[in-house]
Protein backbone atom coordinates (compact mmCIF):
# COMPACT_ATOMS: atom_id res chain seq x y z
CA UNK A 1 0.00 0.00 0.00
CA UNK A 2 1.31 3.16 -0.95
CA UNK A 3 1.63 5.45 2.02
CA UNK A 4 2.67 9.16 2.39
CA UNK A 5 2.15 12.32 4.78
CA UNK A 6 0.70 15.37 3.88
CA UNK A 7 0.20 18.44 6.25
CA UNK A 8 -2.52 20.61 5.20
CA UNK A 9 -1.04 24.28 6.03
CA UNK A 10 -3.16 26.79 7.58
CA UNK A 11 -5.14 27.93 5.38
CA UNK A 12 -7.12 32.18 5.84
CA UNK A 13 -10.10 31.73 7.64
CA UNK A 14 -12.08 32.52 4.51
CA UNK A 15 -10.83 29.08 2.58
CA UNK A 16 -11.60 27.24 6.29
CA UNK A 17 -15.61 28.07 6.60
CA UNK A 18 -18.12 28.81 4.42
CA UNK A 19 -18.81 32.28 4.91
CA UNK A 20 -22.51 33.64 5.36
CA UNK A 21 -23.44 36.09 3.16
CA UNK A 22 -25.79 38.27 4.16
CA UNK A 23 -29.75 38.62 1.65
CA UNK A 24 -29.18 42.32 1.06
CA UNK A 25 -25.80 41.55 -0.33
CA UNK A 26 -27.23 38.59 -1.90
CA UNK A 27 -29.89 40.51 -3.83
CA UNK A 28 -27.88 43.04 -4.78
CA UNK A 29 -25.72 40.28 -6.57
CA UNK A 30 -28.62 39.10 -8.14
CA UNK A 31 -30.29 42.65 -9.33
CA UNK A 32 -26.29 43.10 -10.85
CA UNK A 33 -26.71 40.21 -12.90
CA UNK A 34 -28.86 42.30 -15.21
CA UNK A 35 -26.26 43.32 -17.49
CA UNK A 36 -23.38 40.57 -16.84
CA UNK A 37 -21.08 41.07 -17.30
CA UNK A 38 -19.88 44.69 -17.22
CA UNK A 39 -16.10 44.22 -15.16
CA UNK A 40 -13.50 41.78 -15.19
CA UNK A 41 -14.62 37.98 -14.07
CA UNK A 42 -12.48 36.07 -11.86
CA UNK A 43 -11.71 32.59 -12.97
CA UNK A 44 -10.62 30.61 -9.95
CA UNK A 45 -8.65 27.30 -10.91
CA UNK A 46 -7.83 24.53 -8.21
CA UNK A 47 -4.54 24.56 -9.16
CA UNK A 48 -1.01 25.59 -10.21
CA UNK A 49 -0.45 26.58 -13.66
CA UNK A 50 0.97 24.20 -16.02
CA UNK A 51 -1.65 21.26 -15.54
CA UNK A 52 -4.95 19.96 -17.39
CA UNK A 53 -6.72 21.84 -15.54
CA UNK A 54 -5.21 25.35 -15.90
CA UNK A 55 -5.10 24.92 -19.60
CA UNK A 56 -8.43 24.46 -20.17
CA UNK A 57 -9.46 27.20 -18.27
CA UNK A 58 -6.98 29.73 -19.98
CA UNK A 59 -8.66 28.71 -23.57
CA UNK A 60 -11.62 29.02 -22.39
CA UNK A 61 -10.98 32.08 -19.91
CA UNK A 62 -9.50 33.78 -23.35
CA UNK A 63 -12.51 32.97 -25.55
CA UNK A 64 -15.37 34.38 -22.69
CA UNK A 65 -12.98 37.31 -22.53
CA UNK A 66 -12.97 37.98 -26.33
CA UNK A 67 -16.77 37.43 -26.68
CA UNK A 68 -17.46 39.90 -23.63
CA UNK A 69 -15.22 42.63 -24.50
CA UNK A 70 -14.33 41.94 -20.58
CA UNK A 71 -11.54 40.30 -19.61
CA UNK A 72 -11.15 36.94 -18.07
CA UNK A 73 -8.41 36.93 -15.06
CA UNK A 74 -6.94 33.43 -13.93
CA UNK A 75 -6.75 33.55 -10.01
CA UNK A 76 -4.21 30.14 -9.54
CA UNK A 77 -5.27 28.56 -5.83
CA UNK A 78 -3.39 25.30 -5.95
CA UNK A 79 -3.05 23.81 -2.59
CA UNK A 80 -4.79 21.76 0.14
CA UNK A 81 -6.20 19.17 -2.92
CA UNK A 82 -7.73 21.92 -4.47
CA UNK A 83 -9.51 23.02 -0.91
CA UNK A 84 -8.61 26.18 -1.57
CA UNK A 85 -9.70 27.00 -4.67
CA UNK A 86 -12.64 25.53 -4.36
CA UNK A 87 -13.88 26.97 -0.86
CA UNK A 88 -13.04 30.61 -2.81
CA UNK A 89 -15.72 29.56 -4.88
CA UNK A 90 -17.94 28.78 -2.62
CA UNK A 91 -17.57 31.76 -0.57
CA UNK A 92 -18.32 34.09 -3.22
CA UNK A 93 -21.00 36.28 -4.03
CA UNK A 94 -23.23 34.58 -6.01
CA UNK A 95 -23.21 37.61 -9.05
CA UNK A 96 -21.09 35.42 -11.77
CA UNK A 97 -18.24 37.83 -11.24
CA UNK A 98 -15.96 34.68 -9.34
CA UNK A 99 -16.78 31.15 -11.16
CA UNK A 100 -14.14 28.29 -10.57
CA UNK A 101 -12.51 25.25 -12.56
CA UNK A 102 -12.46 21.99 -10.58
CA UNK A 103 -11.29 18.72 -11.51
CA UNK A 104 -11.90 14.48 -10.28
CA UNK A 105 -9.94 15.26 -7.15
CA UNK A 106 -13.26 17.91 -6.07
CA UNK A 107 -15.28 14.69 -6.30
CA UNK A 108 -12.69 12.38 -4.16
CA UNK A 109 -11.68 15.17 -1.46
CA UNK A 110 -14.87 14.35 0.88
CA UNK A 111 -13.62 10.62 1.44
CA UNK A 112 -9.56 12.05 1.74
CA UNK A 113 -10.00 15.15 3.80
CA UNK A 114 -11.79 17.41 5.61
CA UNK A 115 -13.34 19.52 3.48
CA UNK A 116 -15.24 22.92 4.57
CA UNK A 117 -17.82 22.78 2.07
CA UNK A 118 -20.58 20.24 0.82
CA UNK A 119 -19.35 19.50 -2.84
CA UNK A 120 -22.87 19.64 -4.94
CA UNK A 121 -25.43 21.93 -2.47
CA UNK A 122 -22.68 24.96 -2.02
CA UNK A 123 -22.07 25.12 -5.64
CA UNK A 124 -23.85 26.10 -8.86
CA UNK A 125 -22.72 24.08 -11.78
CA UNK A 126 -22.38 25.41 -15.24
CA UNK A 127 -21.06 22.59 -17.32
CA UNK A 128 -18.20 19.92 -17.25
CA UNK A 129 -15.50 21.14 -19.83
CA UNK A 130 -12.98 17.82 -20.67
CA UNK A 131 -11.55 14.80 -19.64
CA UNK A 132 -7.91 13.84 -19.63
CA UNK A 133 -6.15 10.17 -19.75
CA UNK A 134 -2.89 10.19 -17.66
CA UNK A 135 0.58 8.56 -18.66
CA UNK A 136 3.04 7.02 -16.51
CA UNK A 137 6.59 8.81 -17.39
CA UNK A 138 10.04 8.75 -16.42
CA UNK A 139 12.83 11.28 -17.16
CA UNK A 140 14.36 10.49 -20.41
CA UNK A 141 18.42 10.48 -18.22
CA UNK A 142 16.72 7.55 -16.31
CA UNK A 143 18.16 4.01 -16.75
CA UNK A 144 14.23 2.76 -16.70
CA UNK A 145 13.22 2.08 -20.06
CA UNK A 146 9.74 -0.50 -19.83
CA UNK A 147 6.98 -0.68 -17.30
CA UNK A 148 8.52 -3.94 -16.23
CA UNK A 149 12.01 -2.51 -15.05
CA UNK A 150 10.44 0.01 -13.17
CA UNK A 151 8.50 -2.36 -11.18
CA UNK A 152 11.67 -4.70 -10.80
CA UNK A 153 13.30 -1.25 -9.44
CA UNK A 154 10.76 -1.16 -7.04
CA UNK A 155 10.40 -4.35 -5.88
CA UNK A 156 14.12 -4.18 -5.16
CA UNK A 157 14.12 -0.48 -3.29
CA UNK A 158 11.06 -0.93 -1.30
CA UNK A 159 9.70 2.76 -0.50
CA UNK A 160 12.77 4.53 -2.77
CA UNK A 161 11.55 5.19 -5.77
CA UNK A 162 8.91 8.64 -5.89
CA UNK A 163 5.97 9.23 -7.79
CA UNK A 164 5.00 13.47 -8.41
CA UNK A 165 1.39 14.10 -8.64
CA UNK A 166 -0.57 17.06 -8.43
CA UNK A 167 -2.15 16.90 -5.43
CA UNK A 168 -3.68 14.62 -2.98
CA UNK A 169 -7.18 12.55 -4.92
CA UNK A 170 -6.16 13.72 -8.29
CA UNK A 171 -6.15 10.97 -10.62
CA UNK A 172 -1.81 10.92 -10.89
CA UNK A 173 -2.39 10.13 -7.34
CA UNK A 174 -4.92 7.87 -7.51
CA UNK A 175 -3.12 6.21 -10.96
CA UNK A 176 -0.20 5.67 -8.57
CA UNK A 177 -1.90 4.06 -5.90
CA UNK A 178 -3.87 1.77 -7.87
CA UNK A 179 -0.02 0.92 -9.54
CA UNK A 180 1.15 -0.31 -6.49
CA UNK A 181 -1.34 -2.26 -5.79
CA UNK A 182 -1.64 -4.14 -8.78
CA UNK A 183 2.44 -4.22 -8.83
CA UNK A 184 2.48 -5.28 -5.26
CA UNK A 185 4.90 -2.19 -4.71
CA UNK A 186 5.77 0.60 -2.32
CA UNK A 187 6.32 3.89 -3.68
CA UNK A 188 6.73 7.14 -2.02
CA UNK A 189 3.92 9.93 -2.97
CA UNK A 190 5.16 13.16 -3.31
CA UNK A 191 1.69 15.63 -3.63
CA UNK A 192 2.86 18.99 -5.09
CA UNK A 193 0.18 21.74 -6.44
CA UNK A 194 -0.84 20.87 -9.59
CA UNK A 195 0.61 19.11 -12.45
CA UNK A 196 3.13 21.81 -13.99
CA UNK A 197 5.12 22.14 -10.22
CA UNK A 198 5.07 18.04 -10.39
CA UNK A 199 6.81 17.98 -13.72
CA UNK A 200 9.26 20.52 -13.32
CA UNK A 201 10.35 18.48 -10.33
CA UNK A 202 10.30 15.39 -12.62
CA UNK A 203 12.72 17.27 -15.61
CA UNK A 204 14.58 18.17 -12.68
CA UNK A 205 15.59 14.40 -11.52
CA UNK A 206 14.15 14.78 -8.31
CA UNK A 207 11.27 12.75 -8.20
CA UNK A 208 11.45 8.99 -9.93
CA UNK A 209 7.99 8.79 -12.04
CA UNK A 210 4.77 10.14 -12.86
CA UNK A 211 1.22 8.78 -13.73
CA UNK A 212 0.88 12.58 -15.29
CA UNK A 213 -1.81 14.18 -17.39
CA UNK A 214 -1.20 14.31 -21.20
CA UNK A 215 -1.33 17.52 -20.87
CA UNK A 216 1.08 18.25 -18.21
CA UNK A 217 3.77 15.79 -20.24
CA UNK A 218 2.84 15.29 -24.30
CA UNK A 219 4.72 18.85 -24.58
CA UNK A 220 7.77 17.18 -22.67
CA UNK A 221 7.15 14.15 -24.26
CA UNK A 222 7.13 15.43 -27.39
CA UNK A 223 10.80 17.38 -26.86
CA UNK A 224 12.51 14.07 -26.05
CA UNK A 225 13.03 15.12 -22.23
CA UNK A 226 9.98 12.43 -20.47
CA UNK A 227 10.26 8.80 -21.49
CA UNK A 228 6.66 7.66 -22.00
CA UNK A 229 5.80 3.80 -20.29
CA UNK A 230 2.26 3.07 -20.35
CA UNK A 231 -1.16 4.72 -20.43
CA UNK A 232 -3.35 4.34 -17.19
CA UNK A 233 -6.67 3.85 -19.53
CA UNK A 234 -8.47 1.19 -21.13
CA UNK A 235 -6.90 1.96 -24.54
CA UNK A 236 -4.20 3.84 -26.16
CA UNK A 237 -4.37 7.61 -26.33
CA UNK A 238 -4.63 8.91 -30.01
CA UNK A 239 -2.08 11.44 -29.16
CA UNK A 240 0.53 8.66 -28.59
CA UNK A 241 -0.51 5.69 -30.19
CA UNK A 242 2.60 3.83 -30.25
CA UNK A 243 2.54 3.91 -26.34
CA UNK A 244 0.72 0.58 -24.75
CA UNK A 245 -1.52 0.62 -21.97
CA UNK A 246 -1.28 -0.66 -18.34
CA UNK A 247 -2.78 -4.32 -19.58
CA UNK A 248 -0.64 -4.42 -22.47
CA UNK A 249 2.41 -3.55 -20.18
CA UNK A 250 1.78 -6.55 -17.90
CA UNK A 251 0.38 -4.56 -15.09
CA UNK A 252 -3.39 -5.08 -15.32
CA UNK A 253 -6.18 -2.53 -15.86
CA UNK A 254 -5.46 0.39 -14.39
CA UNK A 255 -7.84 3.39 -16.10
CA UNK A 256 -7.89 6.73 -13.83
CA UNK A 257 -9.89 9.47 -16.56
CA UNK A 258 -9.84 12.54 -14.90
CA UNK A 259 -12.18 15.68 -16.09
CA UNK A 260 -12.78 18.84 -15.39
CA UNK A 261 -15.87 21.40 -14.96
CA UNK A 262 -17.10 25.07 -14.31
CA UNK A 263 -18.87 26.15 -11.81
CA UNK A 264 -19.75 28.88 -9.46
CA UNK A 265 -20.85 29.58 -5.72
CA UNK A 266 -24.32 28.48 -4.76
CA UNK A 267 -27.49 30.73 -5.23
CA UNK A 268 -26.51 32.00 -8.98
CA UNK A 269 -29.31 33.70 -10.91
CA UNK A 270 -30.78 31.44 -13.54
CA UNK A 271 -30.25 34.17 -16.09
CA UNK A 272 -26.72 34.48 -15.10
CA UNK A 273 -26.23 30.49 -14.79
CA UNK A 274 -27.90 30.02 -18.36
CA UNK A 275 -25.69 32.52 -20.17
CA UNK A 276 -22.56 31.02 -18.60
CA UNK A 277 -23.33 27.50 -19.49
CA UNK A 278 -24.78 28.66 -23.10
CA UNK A 279 -20.96 30.34 -23.42
CA UNK A 280 -19.02 27.87 -21.66
CA UNK A 281 -20.88 25.08 -23.73
CA UNK A 282 -20.28 27.11 -27.50
CA UNK A 283 -17.11 27.72 -26.76
CA UNK A 284 -16.25 24.32 -26.15
CA UNK A 285 -18.18 22.94 -29.48
CA UNK A 286 -15.80 25.51 -31.49
CA UNK A 287 -13.46 23.83 -33.98
CA UNK A 288 -10.52 25.76 -33.07
CA UNK A 289 -10.98 24.98 -29.31
CA UNK A 290 -11.24 21.45 -29.66
CA UNK A 291 -8.26 21.60 -31.99
CA UNK A 292 -6.49 23.01 -28.97
CA UNK A 293 -8.20 20.43 -26.20
CA UNK A 294 -6.81 17.80 -28.62
CA UNK A 295 -3.22 18.79 -28.18
CA UNK A 296 -3.20 19.26 -24.68
CA UNK A 297 -4.58 15.08 -24.92
CA UNK A 298 -8.89 16.94 -23.45
CA UNK A 299 -11.41 15.42 -25.05
CA UNK A 300 -14.17 17.54 -25.38
CA UNK A 301 -17.72 17.65 -22.98
CA UNK A 302 -19.96 20.16 -22.59
CA UNK A 303 -22.48 19.41 -21.07
CA UNK A 304 -25.41 21.16 -19.20
CA UNK A 305 -25.61 22.10 -15.45
CA UNK A 306 -28.01 19.29 -14.59
CA UNK A 307 -25.40 16.43 -16.10
CA UNK A 308 -22.61 18.11 -14.44
CA UNK A 309 -24.49 18.21 -10.93
CA UNK A 310 -25.71 14.53 -11.51
CA UNK A 311 -22.38 13.11 -12.92
CA UNK A 312 -20.60 14.75 -9.19
CA UNK A 313 -22.84 13.56 -7.69
CA UNK A 314 -22.43 10.05 -8.89
CA UNK A 315 -18.39 10.34 -8.38
CA UNK A 316 -18.64 11.58 -5.10
CA UNK A 317 -20.44 8.11 -4.36
CA UNK A 318 -17.78 6.22 -6.24
CA UNK A 319 -14.92 7.31 -4.96
CA UNK A 320 -15.80 6.68 -1.44
CA UNK A 321 -16.48 3.37 -2.56
CA UNK A 322 -13.04 3.22 -3.51
CA UNK A 323 -11.20 4.93 -0.87
CA UNK A 324 -12.61 2.50 1.29
CA UNK A 325 -12.13 -0.70 -0.46
CA UNK A 326 -8.48 0.42 -1.11
CA UNK A 327 -7.81 1.69 1.96
CA UNK A 328 -6.47 5.34 0.75
CA UNK A 329 -5.40 7.34 3.83
CA UNK A 330 -3.93 10.37 4.33
CA UNK A 331 -1.21 10.51 7.24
Amino acid sequence: MVMFKFRLLALPALALATCTISPLAAAQAVKAGADYPNRPVRLVVSAAPGGSSDGAARVIGQRLGEKWGQQVVIDNRGGAGGILGAGTVAQALPDGYTIGMVSLRFAVNPSLLKVPFDTVKDFTQLSMTAAVGNVLVVNTKSSIQTVKELVAQAKEKPGQLTFASSGIGGAPHLAGEFFAMQTGTKLQHIAYKGGGPAIIDLLAGSVTMSFASLTSALPHIKSNRLRPLAVAAKTRARQLPDVQTMKEAGVGEIAVLDWQGMLGPKGLSKPITDKLSGEIRSILKEPAVETRFDAMGLDVIASSPEEFRKMIEEEVKRWALVVKAASIKVD
